[in-house]
């Protein structure tokens, strides 16, 4: 059956269609994004905006539009961090859902990183082991531990690379300020993930950790998604201390960094750098699967 997945991430709206079957991979038909730039659309109150909730809206409908030019049966709707931290969520849906006639659903942070596990699971298989996955989005860090197909452990933070370009750099603090302050909040959460034994395989996954890898010389999209792509600590942290000094404009003439995401890349890098050191990697391995997958693949088990 063809189907939609649409995310409405903190950076990014993204249409995903795809051609599904249960006890098969999903196959991309077409991909409709939107850089919304959610997380940047919230007032002093921390309610989205009326221009935010406008764009929203809009592309919405647009992308059911497309979906249905596409031949979906299905549409699969939900957003994350910056709809979900929003005072206003409730009208937002609401506004949203009334317009585009679709069921957008906000999901907690801890069920993102049960899904994105879910996927990173299919994706690499029993022989993996244990694993420890790792997503970075707009608005927070999702880790996620276990030897079976649901984690054992399952935790968001506040560390998404948007906010924290937002809450911090671009407000003035201190890039050694916030590399504090992430260590923190990551280190106070490690126990509970780290209690169940050590990884037999780490993975990141999603665009943040995407484009780190592939700036760290990690393969381009274009050689395709069964191409082996690890992302290493050392070439990691010399990254960090690099992307420190450079201008959005040099840093998104970076092999595999969007014009859109240029700016947050830095503080991005400072949360992976974080992770890989407070929990002992030397490597991630970068998994192609992440949330939308994790969704369909939910939803296909359900059927």
């Amino acid at each position: 059956m063809r189907m939609g997945v649409l995310d409405i991430g903190s950076n990014t709206g993204h249409l995903l269609v795809v051609d599904a079957f249960r006890g098969g991979p999903p196959v991309p038909a077409h991909s409709y994004k939107e850089p919304l730039r959610l997380a940047e659309q919230l007032d002093a109150d921390q309610a989205v905006t009326e221009e935010g909730l406008s764009r929203l809206v809009k592309y919405v409908v647009e992308a059911r539009a497309v979906a249905a030019d596409k031949g979906c049966t299905t549409i699969l709707a939900f957003a994350t961090s910056a709809v979900r931290d929003a005072v206003n969520a409730d009208e937002v849906i609401a506004t949203v859902n009334e317009a585009s006639g679709l069921d957008l659903q906000v999901l907690s942070g801890e069920d993102e990183a049960r899904l994105t596990f879910l996927a990173v699971r299919r994706w690499f298989g029993w022989s993996s082991g244990r694993l420890g996955v790792f997503d970075i989005g707009g608005g927070s860090l999702e880790i996620a531990s276990g030897s079976d197909e649901s984690p054992d452990v399952a935790r968001s933070m506040a560390l998404g690379a948007g906010r924290l370009t937002r809450e911090w750099l671009e407000a003035g603090r201190s890039a050694a300020d916030l590399r504090l302050h992430v260590r923190a909040v990551i280190a106070d959460g490690a126990g509970a993930v780290l209690r169940g034994g050590p990884f037999d395989r780490a993975v990141a996954t999603s665009k943040t950790f995407r484009s780190l890898a592939r700036i760290c010389g990690a393969a381009p999209s274009a050689e395709g998604p069964y191409v082996r792509r690890l992302l290493h600590r050392n070439d990691l942290s010399a990254l960090v201390e690099s992307l420190r000094t450079m201008r959005p404009e040099a840093i998104a003439a970076l092999p595999g960094v969007s014009p859109d995401r240029a700016h947050q890349m830095h503080a991005g890098a400072i949360v992976a750098e974080a992770a890989m050191d407070l929990f002992g990697l030397s490597e991630l391995a970068i998994c192609p699967w992440a949330l939308r997958e994790g969704v369909l693949l939910e939803h296909l088990d359900g059927l």
